[in-house]
């Protein structure tokens, strides 16, 4: 197969150059025309790809080739993008930036190249005039596979500062296909993690939206812009689908011997081959019931996710822990992805009669999955704030970000994750979890440094590492095999 959709990557020589506002303006002014926009984020971000949803009414979907391999950009891009007439991918940090140590890994640049699309580079520039095209020569020279089909020029002073522009990037023959002028910027908060999620802002977020439309239908010429994307190459290869992920995923592995601590100077878990069971798919049976958590406080989720928990024989029901007073009827296991419960600590407090429903259900041992904010709602408290009682750890707001890219593997044998699968994942957090005793880990952390982290206790599997099970269907299967028959 091949896929044809007309795309744009939105890429800035770094961050903080306005490529998530042309970016989502971008889809909602391509969207407020008629057209039919997939919108892409490259990177491990959660909160860029719910405005880019808002501006498209279409899941927001990531490119990471460093949590999914190269090899699954391509398909899960393809996924995406079905039955759409254009596709908008805002790139991450500065164009060649990527995995810490790993060179091109998971930039921009790469994602690019893999979905063989023209890069439009945003370039702030507040505070030059003559030397953009030096800049601008030098992002286009540094890899001739990236292909750099224009310029959108941001935050320009005036007309004489605009006309100086142009005439420095017509010596370098790129076209600019965008002015933003020098504003007041669009109301899109952040705090200690980002910006404010779209699920914590309504209508205030709708108007941010509406505002970068009109200010990128303002300034751009989106004509030229939907020419570039349809001069995008074809893309060989059928599109992911959950269903063939399962059935192509590998059987899971069979179970380590109990991992106790790391040892320092022998061969162990995080060195080992990853063996491998011999059976295969488990039967589908009858559906099962999970419950996965949503609403403000719970807004960090790859739609993959769900999907495959429906492919692999799950009745996907979510509930918001804020408002919700006990999980679904029925509920046979519980995903609690990623948000920001330091937030709502009050609120998840004061919500006793889930937090208590909560705690019924690991307790009975069902399968339980948590990552990073579910870690810390599972604890026995967040800042002093009771919560859920299901670890025995406390969770606190810190000062130091843990903030980058894992390359992990399981070194304790759970309802989500066989020992020895590995996996890749992303860490971003402002908070310490401080366990008191009793629960294996759940990880150990091959890369950037040796450690073990997060609990596997009866059916949980709580941490802080994010993954994207695109990477390894098996764990959705597996949970889901989990649930039916615990």
């Amino acid at each position: 197969m091949v896929t044809s959709v007309p795309r744009l990557v939105i890429a800035a020589p770094s961050s903080g150059s306005g490529k998530t506002t042309i970016a989502t303006g971008l889809m909602a002014a391509l969207t407020a025309r008629g057209l039919a926009v997939s919108p892409h984020k490259v990177g491990p971000d959660y909160i860029d790809p719910g405005y880019h949803a808002l501006a498209t009414g279409r899941v927001g979907r990531n490119l990471d080739a460093y949590l999914c391999g190269p090899e699954l950009v391509g398909p899960l891009f393809a996924h995406g993008s079905r039955g759409c007439d254009i596709a908008v991918v805002e790139g991450v940090m500065g164009l060649y930036d990527g995995a810490a140590g790993e060179g091109e890994l998971a930039s921009t640049a790469q994602v690019a190249k893999l979905l063989r699309a023209p890069v439009v580079l945003v370039v702030d520039a507040s505070s030059q005039s003559r030397s953009v095209a030096a800049l601008v020569h030098g992002f286009m020279s540094f890899d001739p596979e990236v292909r750099i089909g224009g310029v959108i020029l941001n935050k320009v002073g005036s007309d004489r500062h605009e006309a100086l522009l142009r005439e420095a990037l017509d010596s370098v023959g790129v076209p600019v296909l965008g002015v933003l002028r020098r504003a007041a910027p669009v109301e899109t908060p952040s705090r200690h993690l980002g910006l404010v999620p779209v699920a914590e802002r309504g209508a205030l977020a709708v108007e941010a939206v509406a505002a970068m439309a009109a200010q990128v239908a303002g300034g751009c010429d989106l004509a030229a812009l939907v020419a570039l994307a349809r001069s995008a190459g074809p893309l060989a290869g059928a599109g992911w689908d959950a269903g063939e992920a399962l059935v192509s995923s590998p059987p899971p592995p069979l179970p380590f011997p109990s991992p106790g601590a790391l040892p320092p100077d022998s061969r162990s878990a995080l060195d080992g081959p990853r063996p491998q069971a011999p059976d295969g798919l488990v039967d589908a049976g009858r559906p099962v019931r999970v419950a996965v958590a949503g609403g403000a406080a719970f807004t960090f989720s790859y739609s993959e996710h769900a999907e495959l928990l429906t492919a692999a024989g799950a009745e996907v029901v979510v509930f918001d822990p804020l408002r919700d007073e006990e999980l679904p009827e029925g509920t046979a296991g519980l995903v609690v992805g990623g948000g920001f419960p330091e937030v709502y600590a009050s609120e998840l407090s004061a919500n006793e009669g889930l937090r208590k429903s909560v705690a019924e259900l690991a307790l009975s041992g069902a399968p339980v999955a948590a990552e990073c904010a579910g870690l810390l709602y599972l604890c026995r408290d967040l800042d002093g704030l009771p919560m859920c009682g299901v670890l025995d750890a406390s969770a606190r707001m810190s000062e130091r970000l843990t903030l980058g890219y894992r390359d992990a593997v399981a070194v304790s044998d759970s309802a989500l994750a066989g020992a020895g699968t590995r996996m890749r994942g992303h860490e971003f957090h402002r908070t310490v979890v401080e366990p008191d005793a009793g629960s294996a880990p759940a990880w150990g952390m091959r890369a950037p440094e040796r450690r073990v982290e997060g609990f596997v206790e009866r059916g949980v599997h709580a941490s802080y590492l994010h993954t994207h099970w695109a990477s390894e269907p098996g764990v959705a299967r597996r949970f889901v095999e989990r649930c039916r028959t615990s």
